[in-house]
């Protein structure tokens, strides 16, 4: 079973891997949010509203998905692949055009959806159940990112109720950090048989 679904995969990412990136990137987050939290905190309530971020994380969205439907296999749908190459990047145009409000929130939540898929596919049919350490998280992200895109104002409320007090940016920070630590420190705890 596992060689059939390795021959279906996507991405070539290992479960040790996909941890390893994640701790990393919560690490690097959330240091940052202690060290520089002023900083982060303005930058974090202008984000929402800022069109030059959206514009990016939009071309992000647009090439991420551009290239999957490209080159994966579509199955059923393989003949609707010629459409979809057009239609997504005249949706992103028209997206970027007609969707002002909060399009940075939206291209985010895009940008998500698409991050979570090779994050849980690394972790497909592993036996290690520390595997649910990342597959909880990515499914919390995944929860988020829908509202992101569908009610995009949430992000920013989201923000504000964080940076509304130190101790509670200082806890979400610290959290995020410990999290991190835990995802680096799992691929350890394998043994040289998962690796």
């Amino acid at each position: 079973m596992r060689v059939l679904f390795a021959a279906l995969m996507i991405y070539p990412l290992k479960l040790e891997t996909a941890l390893l990136i994640t701790g990393l990137f919560l690490i690097a987050l959330h240091a940052l949010a202690l060290w520089k939290a002023r900083d982060v905190q303005e930058w974090l309530r202008a984000f929402p509203r800022s069109r030059t971020l959206g514009a990016v994380l939009l071309v992000i969205a647009t090439a991420w998905s551009w290239y999957l439907i490209k080159t994966i296999d579509l199955g059923e749908f393989s003949n609707w692949r010629e459409r979809l190459l057009v239609l997504i990047p005249v949706a992103a145009v028209l997206t970027y055009l007609y969707v002002e409000e909060f399009l940075a929130v939206r291209a985010l939540g895009m940008v998500t959806l698409l991050a979570a898929e090779p994050l849980l596919e690394a972790a497909f049919l592993r036996p290690e159940a520390s595997r649910l350490f990342l597959v909880t998280l990515v499914y919390v992200w995944i929860v988020f990112a829908m509202f992101w895109i569908g009610m995009p104002y949430t992000l920013r409320n989201q923000i504000a109720w964080v940076a509304s007090s130190p101790k509670r940016w200082r806890a979400a920070a610290f959290a995020g950090l410990a999290y991190g630590a835990l995802l680096l420190v799992l691929p350890a705890t394998y043994g040289k048989a998962a690796l």
